[in-house]
């Protein structure tokens, strides 16, 4: 395990500039429920409010999902809905092995993240090798009988998932939403400043200067990748960020103050304007979505 540590100590490292405040606002949380032969259809629901990480090993997968052309995966892939999304995986003719695992990224939450994805992601594992590491550690624990496998698989799946955004913003795969803006070394300077001090009345000149751009063209080309302006995003941002303290139990005053917003009314109105709800009425209600949610059976073999 001392190789594994250091791994994970490397990674944080690497990791810190563009998602650490992603990541430390929207909390990370996996748990894997299928390793070894997939022999039967399996089915999973967008209601449960989660979102659903596969790794195909050996054989081949029929997905079906929501509102989507189904797709036949015939090499070993990942592939993942980080948005909650009814799906199906229907094993092929020939052993077909998998790793399968739910995942929570700020469930209920305005995770800027999961806006932006597409209803499904999809990488040949060829095309990504620096998951190698994490998917060998992965694939040996779910193929053995150790004490404390649930917890180390479910880490290892954090650790892969972590990896695969973090290729996906560096390799630019994806055109548009906040990876791509973070892939943006200037924009990254201005998003990473609004993630860092959500309570700072950032203006749109700041902002520019951070990305060392003119107003006009900070302000053409954040909408352009990003998808919004930069109020916008700013706003959404905040929500987002009260959203995940008021679910740690911080009283409404001190969210509006962290965020930016200076008093519970004026918190208020940006909640209504952009969930629908007041900031009790939401947390009341994510309480009863998500308050039981499981995510997923025992680890197991089919």
């Amino acid at each position: 395990m001392v190789s594994f540590s250091l791994f994970l100590y490397t990674y944080r490292i690497d990791m810190k500039d563009r998602l650490q405040d992603v990541l430390k606002r929207f909390e990370l949380r996996a748990r894997v429920f299928q390793a070894g032969p997939l022999c039967r259809t399996a089915s999973y629901e967008a209601a449960d409010g989660l979102g659903h990480v596969h790794v195909l090993r050996h054989g081949a997968v029929k997905v079906e999902s929501t509102g989507q052309p189904t797709c036949r995966v015939e090499e070993p892939s990942l592939f993942f809905f980080l948005n909650p999304t009814s799906h199906r995986l229907l094993p092929g003719d020939r052993e077909t092995v998998m790793v399968c695992g739910s995942m929570e990224f700020g469930a209920g939450l305005g995770n800027p993240l999961a806006r932006a994805l597409p209803g499904m992601v999809l990488i040949r594992l060829q095309d990504m090798p620096t998951l190698g590491m994490a998917l060998d550690l992965l694939f040996r624990e779910a193929s053995e009988q150790h004490c404390g496998r649930q917890a180390v698989l479910d880490r290892l799946m954090e650790v892969t998932f972590i990896q695969v955004l973090r290729d996906l913003m560096d390799r630019q795969r994806l055109q548009t939403g906040l990876l791509a803006g973070l892939a943006d070394p200037r924009l990254a300077n201005a998003i990473n400043a609004m993630h860092a001090d959500p309570a700072h009345a950032w203006s749109l000149e700041e902002l520019a200067a951070k990305a060392g751009m003119s107003r006009a063209r900070f302000a053409a080309r954040f909408r352009e990748v990003v998808g919004s302006t930069p109020g916008s995003y700013l706003g959404e941002w905040r929500v987002g960020v009260a959203q995940s303290l008021l679910r740690r139990g911080k009283p409404v005053q001190l969210v509006s103050d962290l965020v930016g917003y200076g008093s519970a009314s004026a918190l208020s109105r940006a909640f209504r304007a952009r969930v629908g709800l007041s900031p009790t009425e939401w947390l009341n209600q994510s309480e009863e979505v998500f308050g039981g949610a499981t995510q997923g059976s025992a680890v197991g073999t089919p």
